[in-house]
């Protein structure tokens, strides 16, 4: 009985059950036919507006910076080369490596033993050949007084063959008397003839002398000159770079002992584009002085020397393009020869010009100003320059407010919300308050850095010795001790 009861109560709840899933599908059915039966009405579109940073076009002059790269190289660069072959018996204390000269300054001399004894040979030879011109110039002199002689005594002896002549025309002298005056008077001729042919031979004697004595002079002169070259000399003043011999060694002739670089009389090469290159050209075609700087990246400070270009180099180079260019630097404290540095030339300036950030302008270089009802407008500009992040323009664009940043959802006829006086103001370096452990162990690096020029040496000290630090400096020196 009791389970008969418990049954028809179990039925119950199911058939109670399923009453309400019916009555509640039915209710769902209504409601979606009530809600499909009714018409659907979009609702009211409503036109996008972009909020974009704009900045005003005012036009002005603009001097336009061409950043490239270039190695620094020195104007004045000798090879110290050994004149004569020898034994090198003396090296100036400073001959090595880095070290600091003055022009005159003794670097090297070789065993002068050989060209000493060869100037002496040439100083005898030189004596032996004017003491023959002394005798020959006292020959000469003997030559012709005995022409002289010769023709006084052919004077007299004509005079007596002709008184003889006479003697005999008034038959007081015989043919014999005048025969043998004669004969006297043609020996006396062949005699001055004979003194003629000294003389002459005298004065070749004297000219051979002359000869001899000036190519004494010459082999004199010359081994003076290689007893000279025994002794190299610094022509100019600069600094050693590449010794490579030692006292005691023995160099041949011609061999490169060092190299004199000049430290201060630098220059730094750089090629430029074959487009960079015309417009730092003036109207006849030749290259113009523009101003120069030249920027060196030391532990924590950069090392800039202002210059001015010169000249260009004749042709672009094998397998180069573009040319190269040469610009001489004034004062650079702490710049060496192959030094690779950032070269910035300021080029000649631009009128009319426009500053835009490079977002502004698209590849079909147009800009997006905003016209009428804060609605976007293209207009197409002409691109003189890529500054950085900057760009130079020109175009019809003055006065007119410009977006800054362009993206795919801008374009012509867009409703924007303009943003101005967005404009970026300059960040201050950013500043670091190091702790002493830090800092000693800063300075101690900079301290013990033997390539850093002592002026930016003492500018880095300097500046690591007040209270804030650039946090860019602290980050390239630590970057340089490996932590």
């Amino acid at each position: 009985m009791r389970f008969l009861r418990q049954s028809m109560i179990g039925f119950f709840l199911a058939a109670c059950s399923v009453g309400l899933l019916v009555w509640a599908g039915q209710m769902v059915g209504g409601a979606l036919q009530d809600r499909l039966s009714k018409e659907s009405k979009a609702p009211p579109a409503r036109e996008r507006v972009f909020a974009v940073n704009v900045v005003t076009a005012t036009p002005g002059t603009q001097t336009p910076v061409l950043e490239t790269f270039g190695e620094i190289s020195s104007r004045r660069t000798l090879e110290l080369r050994a004149a004569n072959g020898g034994r090198i018996v003396q090296l100036a204390p400073v001959f090595e490596d880095g070290a600091e000269v003055k022009r005159g300054d003794v670097l090297v001399r070789i065993d002068p033993a050989d060209a000493e004894a060869t100037v002496q040979r040439a100083d005898s030879d030189l004596a032996d050949a004017r003491a023959e011109a002394r005798d020959a110039d006292r020959g000469l002199a003997l030559a012709r007084d005995e022409l002289t002689a010769a023709q006084d005594q052919a004077e007299l002896r004509e005079r007596a063959f002709t008184r003889q002549q006479d003697l005999a025309q008034r038959g007081v002298s015989t043919a014999a008397a005048t025969e043998t005056a004669e004969l006297a008077a043609s020996a006396a001729r062949q005699a001055v003839l004979a003194g003629r042919q000294a003389l002459a031979q005298a004065e070749a004697r004297v000219d051979q002398a002359a000869t001899a004595t000036r190519r004494a002079e010459i082999a004199l002169a010359e081994a003076q000159r290689r007893l000279d070259d025994t002794v190299l000399s610094a022509p100019f003043d600069g600094m050693l770079s590449e010794t490579s011999v030692i006292e005691g060694r023995l160099v041949s002739a011609n061999e490169r002992v060092a190299e004199l670089i000049d430290p201060h009389d630098l220059e730094v090469a750089f090629r430029v584009s074959t487009a960079q290159y015309a417009r730092l050209l003036d109207a006849e075609g030749d290259i113009i002085a523009a101003p120069v700087t030249a920027t060196l990246e030391v532990a924590g400070v950069d090392l800039e020397a202002e210059g001015t270009i010169t000249r260009a180099s004749a042709g672009a180079g094998e397998g180069q393009t573009g040319r190269k260019v040469f610009a001489s630097l004034g004062r650079a404290p702490g710049f060496k020869p192959g030094d690779f540095v950032t070269v910035r030339v300021r080029e000649p300036e631009l009128q009319n010009v426009v500053r835009l950030p490079s977002s502004a302008v698209d590849a079909n270089r147009t800009v997006l100003v905003l016209a009428d009802e804060n609605r976007l407008q293209s207009v197409p500009v002409k691109l003189l320059r890529r500054q950085g992040d900057d760009v130079l323009v020109r175009g019809p664009i003055d006065g007119l407010e410009v977006v800054t940043a362009r993206s795919p959802l801008l374009g012509a006829g867009i409703a924007v919300n303009p943003l101005r006086g967005a404009a970026e103001v300059p960040q201050e370096p950013q500043m670091l308050e190091l702790s002493e452990e830090r800092r000693a162990r800063l300075v101690a690096f900079v301290e013990a850095n033997n390539r850093m020029p002592d002026e930016a040496k003492a500018r880095v000290l300097a500046r690591l010795a007040e209270q804030k630090v650039p946090a860019q400096m602290v980050e390239r020196i630590e970057a340089r001790m490996g932590g």
